[in-house]
């Protein structure tokens, strides 16, 4: 018979503030210190917990690295017999390299460090801009349990660190994380990880950080795998803990394919993917909003889906007080619009102020009359009417510092209808990465958790329309959203031509004009406002095509 040892091990689902060494310090240590007097033997951090993640080009400024250096020091005087490994940037003395790594610290010392060996360049990765590669596997060991250690990207590749350390004896691999959220991410993280665990016949410990920054969302969902491949225990989504295991693990003395682990976790009920893709645009928006110091936003509320929509989850994020609604009417605005946009202020219970725009958009074609004059009514008068609210939102943001949520949706953003300073004006875009059919899906979702209308029927089912023209109509330019969001989502997110989605059986006119209209737009997404990423490929970091672009296959 093997023998064996106990192990108690801490997951510090935490959520750090990129740049903010001192308080992602403060926050470090709190969490130790909760492992300790939990009686942990090894706590262990998310990827970059101390700079928080990703630091971009943070790191290369030398005084940021030193600093992030420095403060490691003042963290490692605290850690006591309780393993604390804490994820940080190191540097070479020698070369001057610089690493995302992990330090495992013990009585007040750093025992070693690992260097992540997989540095990922794809999708919102470009950490080959800035760290070097490790090369070394150490192995550390807690009461006789032989464990290594390793950062994100290592545990994805079926034949790399992970693999390397469990041939060297380890029985237990640290894994810790920054992986970034989108819809159905979760499924695929944890098949590989419990293939990861099964086919090394080692446990996994894995630890994801939690939060918002700038783009991306971190859902942590931390968790532990037996060596048979099964799930021990596992953390809740989009919310800071710490989680707690206990583990029977072979000595290093022992064979580690002996291993049958014993352990004692808890487990939380994954959520849906809806429910995922709710919370993960809640707290996206929570933390921008937070972290860049502001308290309240405001957002122009129309009586469309799409500010119904983002107006819920500021208030969700933020609190009814700190919400601030503002209608916006002019000439070809309805009744119904006006209405719907006062019932959902009521059932949200956010402050809402009617500020007209009649008189500033009079005043505007009065004073282009002469520069206009014989030329038709066109898209220029629907634009100024969008401009003149984008004007009114962020004097409002100016005079009593709230920043200015956008309502604009992915459909919308993809196919350029937004008006360039008028409703893409603001300082965060909640819904820029869902498509129009999602939208309505979340408000479907919203109303169903709450077993009440949050969102009233009347918002959901009128027929969407920018009211800049009489009786103006989004279908009468755009095909339904079902259709176009299905073209969007192949050329935007599976990256497919023109051509090969007109083979799949599309209208062939039909798709040239949305795929024009994605390209010829590329422009104004550029100057748009951040939002929340949960989607596989979203605009921005995601999708990097050139503005000048001639292709059109």
């Amino acid at each position: 018979m093997a023998d064996f040892a106990k192990l108690r091990v801490g997951l510090a689902q935490i959520n750090p503030t990129v740049g903010a060494l001192s308080a992602n310090a403060a926050k470090i240590l709190d969490y130790y210190r909760q492992a300790v007097a939990a009686n942990c033997h090894l706590v262990a951090f998310p990827e970059l917990s101390l700079t928080g993640y990703p630091p971009e080009d943070l790191v290369l400024k030398r005084g940021f690295v030193d600093d992030n250096l420095s403060t490691l020091e003042q963290i490692v005087k605290s850690v006591g017999d309780t393993i604390a490994v804490i994820g940080f940037v190191d540097r070479d003395a020698v070369s001057g390299d610089i690493f995302n790594a992990a330090a495992v610290c013990r009585n007040a010392s750093v025992l070693g460090v690992y260097r992540k060996h997989l540095l990922p360049n794809y999708n919102v990765f470009d950490e080959q801009r800035y760290f070097t590669p490790g090369v070394e596997n150490p192995l550390f060991a807690v009461n006789d349990i032989c464990f290594g250690v390793t950062i994100c990207e290592d545990i994805w590749q079926a034949d790399g660190p992970v693999a390397e350390q469990a041939s060297l004896g380890a029985v237990l691999n640290i894994n810790i994380n920054g992986s970034p959220f989108h819809g159905g991410k979760l499924d695929v993280r944890h098949e590989m990880l419990s293939a990861r665990a099964r086919d090394n016949k080692c446990v996994i410990a894995y630890v994801n950080q939690v939060g918002g920054q700038d783009e991306l969302v971190f859902d942590g969902g931390s968790t532990i795998w037996s060596g048979d491949g099964s799930l021990v225990a596992n953390a809740a989504q989009f919310v800071g803990e710490l989680l707690i295991c206990d583990l029977s693990l072979p000595k290093s003395t022992t064979n580690s394919e002996l291993l049958s682990t014993q352990s004692v976790g808890r487990t939380s009920q994954p959520l849906a993917e809806i429910a995922q893709i709710h919370a993960a645009l809640v707290l996206g928006t929570r933390d921008y909003v937070l972290k860049n110091g502001f308290t309240d936003v405001v957002i122009g509320l129309s009586g469309g889906v799409d500010s119904a929509l983002v107006a819920a989850i500021a208030v969700e994020a933020l609190g009814a007080d700190h919400v601030h609604g503002v209608s916006m009417p002019s000439r070809y605005s309805s009744d119904g619009s006006r209405t719907d946009a006062q019932a959902l202020a009521k059932s949200l219970g956010v402050e809402m102020q009617t500020i007209s725009i009649e008189p500033a958009f009079s005043s505007y074609l009065e004073m282009l009359e002469p520069s206009f004059a014989n030329r038709a009514t066109d898209l220029t008068e629907e634009n100024l009417q969008s401009r003149v609210r984008g004007t009114t939102l962020m004097a409002l943001s100016n005079k009593f510092g709230w920043m200015v949520l956008t309502t604009g949706n992915k459909s919308e953003t993809a196919v350029g209808y937004c008006t360039l300073y008028g409703d893409s004006v603001g300082g965060y875009a909640v819904i820029k990465d869902l498509f129009k059919t999602k939208v309505y899906e979340l408000c479907e979702f919203i109303n169903e958790r709450a077993e009440r209308e949050i969102i009233s029927r009347a918002i959901i089912d009128k027929a969407p329309s920018a009211e800049l023209r009489p009786d103006q109509r989004d279908d009468q330019s755009l095909p339904p959203y079902e259709i176009l969001d299905s073209i969007l989502e192949l050329y935007i997110e599976d990256d497919l031509t023109a051509q090969q989605i007109i083979a799949l059986g599309y209208d062939a006119d039909l798709v040239k004009r949305i795929s024009r209209l994605v390209d010829i737009n590329e422009y104004k997404r550029r100057q748009g406002a951040p939002g929340v990423r949960v989607s596989t490929k979203a605009f921005g970091k995601d999708r990097r095509l050139p503005i000048t672009n001639k292709y059109s296959g």
